[in-house]
């Protein structure tokens, strides 16, 4: 809810009175204190409208991850580039139900931007796989399919990408 460089001046001022604590002789006020502090520490670096919109989104409702995400004013501004990559990701999902060239546009910006896991990078270009498959750039989508099968590691997008590589025989 608050912009991440107040966010770091509110941990900042915490663990200022944190050490004066200590010097008070207040150890376990100290000892709260620093651990107080590495909530927004913690919310600098996950924000939490983004946390609550990946919530919304695991119950598959995404009117409330929409609604979540309208919440942020100027993502620029408010989430560091992983979160902005995030941000757009979530959007790419919510749109690729509904506009397919505006869901393409905020997953390439995702990926431009960067995501932290490779399992969210392949879902990322799996989605783009697809969107490319149905608009008829089989190149792109089997360069793109080959890249998601590569980062998925742990086989959760196994059956998907198989489905997709049997679509695109079809083509």
């Amino acid at each position: 809810m608050f912009n991440k460089n107040i966010k770091i001046g509110i941990a900042a001022l915490i663990i200022a009175y944190a050490v004066y604590q200590f010097i008070e002789g207040n150890i376990g006020n100290g000892i709260a204190l620093i651990l107080f502090s590495l909530v927004f520490v913690f919310l600098y670096f996950r924000n939490e409208i983004i946390l609550l919109a990946f919530l919304r989104m695991r119950k598959q409702d995404l009117a409330g991850t929409q609604k979540w995400l309208t919440k942020i004013k100027n993502p620029e501004s408010a989430l560091t580039v992983k979160q902005q990559g995030y941000y757009n990701y979530l959007h790419g999902i919510i749109f690729s139900q509904t506009n397919l060239t505006q869901a393409e546009k905020y997953f390439k910006k995702a990926l431009k931007l960067g995501l932290t896991m490779d399992y969210d990078v392949a879902m990322a270009k799996l989605s783009l796989a697809g969107i490319a498959m149905q608009k008829r750039r089989k190149r792109e989508a089997t360069m793109l399919l080959n890249e998601a099968k590569k980062l998925d590691k742990q086989g959760m997008l196994a059956d998907q990408i198989k489905m997709m590589k049997q679509q695109m025989k079809k083509i």
